[in-house]
Order: C-alpha cells, then sequence, then structure tokens
C-alpha cells in the first residue's frame, strides 16, 4: 500500500455504492472499509484495510474510537472520512412498529451519529468529513418516510457540524438521487425523471467526493446530486 496515498475511510464500504466507490478512489487513495459483516472472502477488497463496525453492537461506540486509534496511529494522518452506511427500507404509512422504526433510525441515523462523534477528533486538520444523504431530504418518499426523517435528521446536522468542528474539519453533506438503481426497477423510467436523461453513476459521487475533499473553503453545505430530478 503506497503510504504516499492520501487515507480515507469509508464507513459502509463493503455493499453496492460503498464497493463502487472504493473501487473508483481506490487507485489514488488508502482507503479503509468498514462493514457489518465479515471480510473473509472478499477478494476485491484485499488491498484495502478492513473494520468490522456492526450498527446493533452494543459496545461499538468504544470499540470505533479504539479502531480509529489504531488506525491512525499505524497509518498515519485520515485525511477524509466518507459516511455511506445506511438502508432503504419500504415503510409505507400504516405498517410502522416501534420495533421497525427504531432499527431504520439507528442505521440511518444514530449510527452515522456515532461514527462522525467517534471520527471527528481523530481527523487530521484540514479534513473533510462527507456525509451521503438522499434526495428525499427535498422531496419526502412517500413509501419511506421514516428513511425521509432519517436523513432529514442527519442532513440537518451538516451545519451544526460544520460549525462545531471549524476551523479544523470541514463538514460537508450530499443528497444522492438515484445512483445503481436496484434489481427491478428500470433504469430508462428512472432516466425520464431527470434533467440529465440519465441516472447517476458513482463516479459521478466520487468526482463530487474529490471536489469537496479538495475544496479547503467548502463547509456546512449539502450538495445535491440527483441530476435535476427535485426540478421536474
Amino acid at each position: 500500500m503506497d503510504e504516499c496515498k492520501p487515507l480515507w475511510i469509508l464507513v459502509g464500504g463493503r455493499r453496492r455504492l460503498g464497493r463502487a466507490l472504493a473501487e473508483d478512489l481506490g487507485p489514488d487513495h488508502r482507503l479503509a472499509l468498514t462493514s457489518s459483516g465479515p471480510w473473509e472472502g472478499e477478494a476485491w477488497a484485499s488491498d484495502h484495510l478492513h473494520l468490522r463496525w456492526d450498527a446493533r453492537d452494543p459496545a461499538l461506540s468504544a470499540r470505533m474510537g479504539e479502531d480509529l486509534d489504531r488506525l491512525v496511529r499505524e497509518q498515519g494522518p485520515l485525511e477524509s472520512a466518507v459516511l455511506v452506511a445506511g438502508d432503504f427500507p419500504a415503510t409505507p404509512m400504516g405498517s410502522w412498529t416501534e420495533e421497525q422504526l427504531a432499527g431504520t433510525w439507528a442505521l440511518n441515523l444514530s449510527f452515522p451519529l456515532l461514527a462522525v462523534q467517534a471520527l471527528a477528533p481523530r481527523l487530521q486538520e484540514g479534513a473533510c468529513l462527507q456525509i451521503l444523504l438522499d434526495t428525499a431530504i427535498h422531496k419526502p418518499l412517500l413509501q419511506r418516510l421514516p428513511y425521509t426523517a432519517a436523513k432529514a435528521g442527519l442532513g440537518a446536522m451538516v451545519g451544526g457540524l460544520a460549525k462545531a468542528l471549524a476551523p479544523r474539519v470541514r463538514v460537508v453533506g450530499h443528497a444522492l438521487g438515484t445512483v445503481l438503481p436496484a434489481e427491478g426497477h428500470d433504469p430508462a423510467a428512472l432516466a425520464r425523471k431527470g434533467l440529465m436523461g440519465r441516472v447517476g453513476t458513482p463516479a459521478d459521487l466520487a468526482r463530487a467526493l474529490r471536489y469537496a475533499a479538495a475544496s479547503p473553503y467548502l463547509t456546512g453545505e449539502i450538495l445535491t446530486l440527483d441530476g435535476g430530478t427535485r426540478w421536474v
């Protein structure tokens, strides 16, 4: 692993979007990836550092700090953190239960905030803390209102976190539209919902992450990356 490359951590960097980002960023970054599951058998990630962070683990908060201290001690300064972790459950009104709501908010709001709390003091001066949100913060998803609420809550923290961590660490949110459509969704139909006539790609997001990380005067903002879907 080339120690001259900047060290980034992707929180939730194992599946779908996380993996795609790791593959895009990997050639010019050293990456630490987190996952709730084991890393054995994940040959594609063999060139990256691995951490096991399970949002359901009651001892996770303490271990995140220990893992990050060891990471920085062994690998050097941490220059950017990207919070990818989350899920996207369909939860129409009428189906809500206390257990289901708690699960949705735990992974999409509580876990990212605990990760931010652990990461913030361990990022080097000038680092960028980047939080993946969803364009649902602009246009609520009626079949996913609990998810929308979690992402809106996380988005509301961006400005406050930027203020709390300035000037040492910058904070940028990314309100993401459709990237990597789920199985069963028609990409062509989704493309017609935006101004650019296509769905997004992980490369689109990777460019935005690089831009934010390399922009020392950018903080407290949420960048919307949805191909203009919210204006249609």
